[in-house]
């Protein structure tokens, strides 16, 4: 069962799984799927989570010291990730069991690996692959295109979760749909790029 607290606001989220925990003042944006386990709390400032980005199973969100966390749109916080009064720039990735601290600011289109600690204040450049303990960029490489294709993915599955479909990714409509969803974002980059 769902436990929301009176200032939780929902803009047309894609799917919200009942185990979900969400506490304080919190904008959960559209298109947003949040999977089994993930708590948010926000006791003071607020935590937003930017439209069609995915909280996958076992994630915390929570404020810092100093302020909440800013979540952009397109993200994936993939399973047991931590995130921690941060801010995550649009088409980022924070890999499993990755934990992002108090300030620190990761730009958009990075990827943070798995088990990565960013520390307190870092700020990472947008284009971005950190890694290790503490996180450091060890490459820079636009993942505008590959974390745009993960966030997609949770999108369709949440919207197919919400109807009561387990095995979306399992289909040929699933695949075309990505296929498509794949040559559309890289015109989208090639557009940018040739600014």
């Amino acid at each position: 069962m769902q436990t929301f607290g009176p200032l939780v606001a929902l803009d047309n989220p894609a799917f919200i799984h009942d185990s979900v925990e969400i506490f304080g003042k919190v904008h959960i944006g559209e298109g947003v799927s949040i999977w089994p386990r993930v708590v948010i709390r926000a006791e003071n400032d607020e935590n937003i989570i930017g439209p069609y980005s995915n909280l996958q199973d076992f994630v915390l969100v929570h404020i810092g010291y100093s302020g909440g966390t800013i979540i952009g749109a397109h993200c994936s916080i993939t399973h047991h990730a931590t995130v921690h009064g941060c801010t995550i720039g649009d088409n980022c990735l924070i890999g499993i069991n990755a934990t992002v601290m108090d300030n620190a600011v990761i730009g958009d289109n990075s990827i943070v690996a798995g088990h990565t600690i960013v520390p307190e204040g870092a700020r990472i450049p947008a284009n971005s692959i950190v890694a290790g303990v503490p996180g450091k960029v060890v490459k820079t490489r636009n993942n505008f295109v590959a974390n745009r294709i993960n966030a997609f993915a949770y999108h369709y599955n949440g919207l197919a979760y919400a109807r009561g479909e387990h095995r979306a990714w399992d289909t040929d409509q699933f695949h075309q749909a990505r296929d498509a969803e794949q040559v559309s974002l890289e015109a989208e980059l090639a557009a940018l790029e040739a600014l």
